[in-house]
């Protein structure tokens, strides 16, 4: 009788434990590590680390854990558009359940690759003129993201340039045409516009390889109390201490897009703060990968603007910082 029980007992838990298996095994499958792949337009450099350890940061908080349930490929095209391209092919042939695009010319190549996963954008300056979504309220596609740049901006980075340095009378715009679906137009028109107001001229400065940055640069300091405004993309991030360094040489008071560039000698810079974006991109990332689709969530603009300044290129350049740009700068390099 004892025995019997036993053997009766044995069989409800074997049953019991077979029935269960599958519905553990469907857990288990429902909760598997979700693989995030980050396709980067600049190289795996300190600007990129700095990044990416805020987007990292920014899952964590967001309530994913890297390496259990969450992993992420990082890919780095390093400005080159064939390497973006092919970079983009193997991303997709990898089937991520999301991909993060960092700028226009990868997000491009992305777009070409596939129109199922979802992409999240991170630094695009026009993601409807470039065709990436239908508009900021209705993306309408599987991408979306977050811009970082009004094409107004050039005005105002014309504004303070002007303000450092009053005898300006020429400005140079410093652009990759290859950074856009504009080459480039989308700041130049702008731009064009404040310069009449300010009754200065306006130079266009594509560069496409390294050696184009002294030639141009050089083009630009024959004429007399000359400025830069360099725009923000890959290829002007990527060489930027070369831009830097031919600026200081040839005396061009420059404004720069971004505050690593005043961090590596640039004279003033006024724009987004990139990591700041790379902070806010896992709050859709997380979305989607809870059930969102991408055509839901609207376009995020930039809300974190900044003003740097380094003093030192500034005494070295003879200028004078006006005290009304001493006052509106968030940070000042000595």
């Amino acid at each position: 009788m004892v025995t019997s029980i036993h053997r009766r007992r044995f069989c409800a838990l074997l049953s019991g434990w077979v029935a269960s298996g599958p519905i553990a095994a469907r857990a288990q499958q429902t909760e598997r590590a979700r693989t995030i792949g980050v396709l980067m337009g600049l190289a795996d450099d300190a600007e990129s680390r700095v990044r990416l350890k805020a987007f990292e940061l920014g899952l964590e908080k967001e309530g994913w854990v890297l390496g259990r349930d969450v992993r992420v490929e990082y890919r780095f095209a390093a400005g080159d558009a064939n390497r973006a391209r092919a970079l983009a092919k193997a991303m997709v042939e990898l089937q991520p359940d999301i991909i993060v695009g960092h700028s226009t010319p990868v997000v491009t190549e992305l777009a070409r690759a596939t129109r199922t996963i979802p992409i999240v954008f991170v630094v695009v300056a026009d993601p409807v003129g470039s065709g990436f979504v239908a508009s900021f309220a209705r993306p309408s596609g599987n991408i979306t993201g977050f811009t970082n740049l009004t094409a107004s901006i050039t005005g105002k980075l014309l504004t303070i340039l002007k303000q450092m340095t009053p005898n300006l009378t020429c400005v140079g715009l410093l652009f990759s045409p290859d950074a856009s679906i504009s080459a480039g137009q989308l700041f130049l028109r702008p731009l064009e516009a404040a310069a009449r107001s300010f009754a200065l001229e306006a130079v266009p400065m594509q560069v496409r390889q390294p050696a184009d940055i002294e030639s141009r640069m050089i083009e630009l300091a024959r004429e007399p109390n000359v400025g830069l405004i360099v725009t923000s993309d890959n290829f002007t991030t990527i060489h930027r201490h070369a831009i830097i360094a031919t600026a200081a040489r040839l005396r061009i008071p420059t404004v720069y897009p971004s505050r690593f560039f005043v961090e590596a000698g640039g004279l003033m810079s006024y724009g987004v703060d990139i990591t700041d974006l790379f902070r806010r991109a896992p709050e859709y990332v997380n979305r989607i990968l809870r059930g969102a689709r991408p055509a839901d969530l609207p376009v995020q603009a930039p809300t974190k603007f900044e003003l740097t300044i380094n003093l030192k290129t500034a005494k070295a350049l003879g200028l004078v910082v006006p005290r009304a740009l001493l006052l509106a700068a968030d940070e000042l390099f000595e």
